[in-house]
């Protein structure tokens, strides 16, 4: 059995992208669901409610890119309001957040996670497919003037891509009072390049050390997620790892995750996974709905380890 409550919700409102990253969407818009396959707005509003009823109190909105949804500001005004939700985030590419930060701080959004894999212009275009870099950085500034705090960087390492740019991303957290997030690179299909990419953790790590000394412990409260953070001396910020190949912290997890098209999975590497979308739209009742709900959580508690044979995806599919 798991020491560790499961509170933790992450939806997937859109697999669409306006970027091509290398690692989670290298074929753009092919192999798409169709939008009447999407769940619609009322379907993810009522799943989250039902899910509070089970112990949920924390929900992230992830995509795809979340801000090319029509209603997104419409859906995080519905989910802020719902009672038992005491955190609701959303993870961004951070190209429409300059423009969206306020009416989403507005509407009820408390922090966002930016992904953003190099500092360097050129090398961020030849990991994102767009040349975009100067608008994630003002949306990443915008979300720090607006109040969507924490912001937390996420950066995915990947040999002979982007490890240049780790000093530079982690001297961002010496500036501004951000969390840099280095994000061990796992490959999920042939499609996003081969597990001779992959950087152990150690190694960044190293990389920071040689170049801004030694890193100190920091303990983040309710950082509600796998990231183990440090800091560099009198920085404004914090330096996270997130080392999901090289270690282990399936007992800690405490999230379940709703892809675009409903399925309920206990685990990203789960092969099993419960279509919600399929009882909502043959008309179930709240309390079919919850047996669902309650069935993936027990799956979820009972074991430590999930990841067996979740197949060939992409993490476009599913959510980030």
């Amino acid at each position: 059995m798991r020491a560790t409550n499961i509170d933790y919700l992450r939806v997937s409102v859109t697999d669409r992208c306006n970027l091509r990253c290398l690692y989670c969407n290298p074929l753009g818009h092919a192999h798409l669901v169709e939008d009447q396959g999407i769940l619609s707005m009322d379907e993810i509003t009522r799943v989250v409610r039902l899910c509070t009823q089970c112990g949920i109190r924390r929900v992230r909105l992830t995509g795809g890119e979340p801000l090319l949804r029509d209603d997104i500001v419409d859906l995080v005004q519905r989910l802020a309001g719902i009672s038992g939700v005491e955190d609701l985030s959303m993870t961004t590419n951070g190209v429409l957040l300059g423009s969206m930060a306020a009416q989403l701080k507005e509407a009820g959004l408390r922090r966002v996670n930016v992904s953003l894999d190099a500092m360097d212009r050129e090398c961020y275009r030849r990991i994102a497919g767009a040349d975009v870099l100067g608008r994630v950085i003002e949306g990443l500034h915008k979300a720090l003037e607006t109040g969507l705090t924490p912001v937390r960087v996420n950066c995915v390492v990947i040999r002979d891509v982007n490890l240049s740019q780790v000093e530079a991303l982690a001297e961002m957290s010496l500036r501004l009072p951000v969390a840099v997030r280095f994000i061990e690179y796992v490959p999920t299909t042939r499609l996003t390049g081969p597990a001779s990419c992959y950087v152990p953790n150690g190694e960044v790590r190293a990389a920071i050390e040689s170049r801004f000394g030694p890193l100190s412990n920091l303990v983040v409260p309710d950082s509600g997620g796998p990231a183990v953070y440090f800091k560099i001396e009198n920085a404004l910020g914090a330096i996270g790892f997130i080392s999901g190949r090289s270690s282990v912290f399936c007992r800690r997890c405490t999230r379940l995750r709703l892809s675009r098209d409903g399925k309920l999975k206990p685990c990203l590497y789960a092969a099993r996974c419960y279509d919600v979308k399929r009882l909502l739209q043959a008309g179930a009742n709240d309390e079919a709905v919850l047996r669902l709900l309650r069935k993936a959580l027990r799956e979820k508690s009972q074991h430590t380890k999930l990841n067996a044979a979740a197949g060939d995806f992409l993490m476009q599919q599913i959510g980030g």
